[in-house]
């Protein structure tokens, strides 16, 4: 690629969740989110094949033995990959929106409230009160939440495109 020549925009493949409970996660996100579960619930050993060297390169340790992992996926294709690991630690209950971490994931629901609903009456948060982009002109909604997890979502009625391409947060 030439200096003077800008990237093209990449594209979203997908996201990792580290859960404490991965039947209970697969269950939370197709039951409760409507993803697809690609591939259940399954064992990776550490040894020589080509995952078992990825995750040692990937980990920077060979201290592992094992870990558990499944595969859903979005409507539009967008993968959630999660892993449940021995020993895992609790999510951390003191959130610190200013520490460099992944903060959120979003997704897309046109029945927003339904959505939000069914996360709170499966064992999920709503850390807001649902609320309108350019209130009174267009139906755009938002409303962050948490899995039961611990882990922070924000919930979209609309796609980002047309949430943000008119300046969501300008005055009236």
């Amino acid at each position: 690629m030439s200096e003077n020549k800008k990237p093209y925009p990449i594209s979203f493949s997908h996201v990792g969740l580290s859960v404490p409970d991965l039947e209970a996660a697969v269950k939370f996100y197709t039951d409760v989110m409507g993803l697809y579960l690609l591939m259940p619930p399954s064992v990776i050993t550490r040894d020589d094949s080509d995952i078992g060297i990825m995750c040692d390169e990937v980990f920077e340790t060979t201290n592992w033995t094992q870990f558990r992992i499944a595969h859903l996926s979005t409507s539009d294709g967008i993968g959630i990959e999660m892993f449940e690991f021995p020993n895992n630690e609790p999510h951390e209950k003191d959130f610190k929106f200013w520490r460099t971490d992944l903060f959120h994931f979003a997704v897309q629901d046109p029945d927003l409230e339904g959505l939000v609903e069914r996360i709170v009456a499966h064992g999920g948060k709503q850390r807001m009160p649902i609320r309108y982009y350019y209130k009174g002109k267009k139906p755009y909604r938002m409303c962050y939440v948490e899995d039961p997890f611990g882990i922070i979502i924000e919930v979209y009625s609309h796609s980002y495109e047309l949430t943000y391409s008119s300046g969501a947060y300008e005055e009236p």
